[in-house]
């Protein structure tokens, strides 16, 4: 019982003490809010006195009303410098806006222009095709469809461009363009597969550069030439390719047999191939020949090398071309298909 009693008695004390301390701790509050009041009404006066004779201007007023006035003068002119700032910096956005947009026009209208000069080239482009397509036999009708677009000719392009403005005018024209190329891939392809049957006749027939590489050039011409040892005016039957040395390789301006491999005082070491339909070339004053009598080469195959034997002012190599007895410009048929092979 002792126990308990004493128990209750500190219970009691320590409700007390916290009371107390409660009111204490809100007596302190409602002293500080009250002088705090007391403080806020108190009373001011302000007088304004003219430098110059005039009449004294005074009011009344209370800290608390001053405190407000300073406050909104404070928030008012806060406002005005930030709402400033901001609409500086959307002049400064706006600016750098409006130069985008001068820039973007500029390269639009660029853009216009190429692709104006992409129709132009187009139209050209389809004028050519035209004429190569007619040619070679090829129907141009059967072969570029018009149904993707209706009409996808170049002609309905230049026709209908006008009936739209803007981008949606450029995009039109591209698209029509772009269907246009598509529907012309497939006689482009017809003609490489016309031209890739004639390989074999293009084989068969001397029409390369009779030197490895294409190199050298062409020192004398076929027909009329002065004589570059007796001083006489001659009849020169062949081309003759120089590259001022010794040992370039040559090559079969086109397939056939060795028919003839030897030496002459004027013409030195060459070599005589025939070709199919009667055709004839002759490789002369090389310093060695690489091949034998009844060999058969093909087309870019090494025969010899450039020297300078037989009748010379230094090295080079003498070219001819024969049809049955005729001798023939070999200019005409190295031209036929140049290659750096």
């Amino acid at each position: 019982m002792a126990r308990t009693r004493h128990y209750k008695r500190l219970e009691k004390n320590a409700v007390s003490s916290f009371l107390s301390a409660m009111r204490r701790f809100f007596g302190a509050i409602g002293t500080v809010f009250s002088k705090f009041f007391k403080l806020c009404d108190s009373k001011l006066t302000i007088m304004i006195v003219p430098h110059a004779k005039g009449k004294v201007v005074n009011f009344q007023t209370n800290v608390f009303a001053l405190a407000c006035t300073a406050a909104l003068v404070i928030g008012i002119v806060s406002s005005f410098v930030y709402f400033n700032r901001q609409a500086a910096g959307s002049g400064a956005e706006i600016s750098r806006l409006m130069s985008e947009n001068r820039q973007t026009l500029a390269s639009l209208d660029e853009l216009r222009d190429e692709n104006n000069s992409l129709l132009q080239t187009a139209k050209r482009f389809q004028s050519s095709l035209s004429q190569a397509l007619s040619l070679i036999g090829i129907n141009q009708t059967s072969s570029v469809s018009r149904a993707s677009m209706g009409d996808s000719d170049l002609s309905s392009l230049f026709d209908t461009q006008e009936q739209v403005t803007g981008s949606t005018r450029e995009a039109n024209d591209i698209r029509m363009l772009n269907s246009y190329l598509e529907s012309a891939v497939q006689p482009i392809e017809e003609i490489g597969k016309m031209l890739e049957s004639q390989e074999n006749l293009f084989a068969d027939i001397p029409n390369i550069w009779p030197i490895k590489g294409g190199i050298g050039h062409i020192s004398m011409q076929f027909g009329q030439n002065v004589h570059p040892i007796t001083g006489q005016w001659y009849i020169h039957k062949g081309l003759d390719f120089s590259t001022w040395r010794s040992g370039d390789p040559v090559i079969a301006t086109a397939n056939g047999q060795v028919v003839t491999v030897g030496y002459d005082m004027s013409f030195g070491n060459y070599v005589i191939i025939k070709h199919k339909h009667g055709i004839y070339t002759r490789y002369c004053h090389m310093s060695r020949s690489n091949v034998q009598k009844g060999q058969f080469v093909t087309q870019r195959q090494i025969i010899g090398y450039i020297g300078n034997t037989g009748i010379t002012t230094g090295p080079h190599l003498h070219y001819e071309v024969h049809i049955g007895s005729d001798v023939v410009d070999p200019a005409k048929y190295v031209n036929v298909k140049l290659t750096t092979k």
